[in-house]
């Protein structure tokens, strides 16, 4: 298929069911929390407004997490029919991480879903906030287990080798292993930004077209605190990761770079803009400021870091990838930065709901914390290449014996199928939003006498049937 062999297209298999995994769980990571926050707002306060927005996210939230589990049940199949090699090598160690994660994290999800979505007319106000605080912990348990088992992959530890396979020697090790809390940290800490944006764009969506009400307002105005407070700890939590990087992966931090040889005793500059050439070994059209590459690499003014021909050429990552892909994922973090310390002027100003050039500004960036996290994943990813357990397993080494045309058909199939599905379910999120939240979102659905309107508590049928309702809130 496109004269691709089967490790090409097995690849471009895994990244594309991934990249639309990742968006999912990055969402429902950041709704779980944001649902406990609207609900303890609600406790504590009594106001009816914290109720209806917890109703109305938690309609999306729903949604959401249906999309996340089909999508995430593929990618565990993936191992067996794509990655046959890496599962008998390394699944000894993979297999029970993946499975801690299905234990403790998704059965606690799944346990307390029903009284969050369901129960709470049936329930204490008490038990429904601890439900909705328990599938809030699910989500941060699952991203624990799957961090993990990645960066194991990244930087692995604590195993043996025996007969040909890597077994768990200390599992202590394996969990908590060299790059592990720092990707945790920015998994989590992109997640809840990618949905603090999210719920900004949706709000000032409403506010460009008129619908200013205090729901909106409320949910504009938390979910940019959110991103003042957020976004600088997440370029701090980067610089960390980079450095660490440097430490157990320095190819990838050359490639990321465009770094191919050091000069002498000078410093190293930052590339800001070039082209790397992977066959000419060098960064085309670089532009560069001097000594900026050291002081952010090394914190120092002068030291050198390894550059890419110290490597052998196989043993090198795609530079022209993970160079710009890199750069995509801080450039919007630096947008991102932008946004929130707007918001706080114009916030001191007392004109955040009505200026518009930041309300366009805020809708547009609305995508923008799952580009990033895309960015951030193809970089992690591509960067590691051409090992799947770094410095352990070749990729062309982990990819089961099938022949490029069944992977081929079964990656065509993946697009189609995926591109019906899921973008059904994306585009029914979005006339979610286009909705926006209404009074009485909590109205209980048993509650008034036939002939009386009830407010849906099911996901899926809140926007179906055109009854007069529906088209009011479209129109608005």
């Amino acid at each position: 298929m496109f004269d691709l062999s089967a490790l090409e297209l097995a690849r471009i298999q895994f990244g594309f069911t991934i990249s639309f995994h990742i968006i999912f769980p990055a969402i429902t990571i950041g709704l779980a929390s944001y649902l406990v926050v609207l609900e303890a707002s609600w406790l504590r306060s009594g106001r009816q407004l914290y109720l209806d927005l917890y109703h109305y996210w938690l309609k999306i939230f729903a949604v959401n997490f249906g999309m996340g589990v089909v999508s995430g049940i593929v990618m565990s199949y993936q191992f067996g029919t794509n990655w046959s090699r890496l599962s008998d090598y390394a699944g000894s160690i993979l297999g029970p991480l993946l499975t801690y994660e299905v234990l403790t994290a998704f059965f606690l999800e799944a346990g307390f879903l029903g009284v969050m979505l369901f129960g709470r007319n049936k329930v204490g106000p008490g038990l429904h906030f601890f439900s909705t605080l328990m599938v809030a912990l699910g989500t941060l348990i699952s991203a624990t287990w799957i961090l993990s088992a990645n960066s194991w992959m990244q930087t692995p530890t604590g195993y043996l080798v025996a007969d040909g396979r890597l077994i768990p020697n200390d599992w202590w090790l394996i969990i908590f292993n060299p790059s592990f809390p720092y990707r945790l940290a920015h998994m989590v800490a992109a997640a809840f930004l990618a949905t603090a944006l999210f719920v900004v764009a949706s709000a000032a969506w409403h506010l460009l077209r008129k619908n200013d009400n205090a729901m909106v307002r409320r949910m504009f105005s938390m979910g940019l605190w959110m991103i003042l407070l957020v976004a600088p700890i997440q370029a701090v939590i980067g610089d960390y990761h980079g450095l660490n990087t440097l430490e157990h992966q320095p190819a990838k931090i050359a490639a990321i770079e465009g770094h191919w040889e050091n000069k002498g005793d000078e410093a190293v500059p930052l590339i800001l803009f070039g082209l790397p050439d992977m066959q000419r070994e060098e960064t085309r059209f670089a532009l560069e400021v001097p000594h900026l590459g050291s002081l952010i690499l090394t914190h120092s003014w002068n030291d050198q870091f390894p550059g890419l021909k110290e490597f052998p050429p196989e043993y090198r990552p795609n530079s022209a990838i993970v160079f710009w892909s890199f750069r995509i994922m801080v450039g919007l973090g630096v947008l991102m930065i932008s946004l929130g310390l707007w918001s706080a002027w114009l916030r001191w100003r007392r004109n955040l709901f009505h200026y518009r050039p930041f309300l366009h500004f805020a809708l547009w960036m609305g995508p923008s914390g799952l580009v990033a996290i895309l960015a951030g994943w193809f970089t992690t990813e591509i960067g590691r290449q051409p090992w799947t357990v770094y410095g352990l397993m070749r990729t062309a080494d982990s990819v089961s014996a099938h022949g490029a045309t069944e992977v081929g058909v079964t990656l065509l199939l993946f697009i189609l199928i995926y591109t019906a599905v899921f973008g059904t379910g994306i585009g029914y999120l979005l006339r979610l939003v286009r909705i926006g939240p209404q009074t009485g979102e909590s109205h209980a659905p048993d509650t008034g006498g036939p002939g009386q309107e009830r407010q849906p508590m099911r996901p899926l049928s809140v926007v179906t049937g055109p009854d007069e309702n529906t088209s009011t809130r479209l129109e608005n």
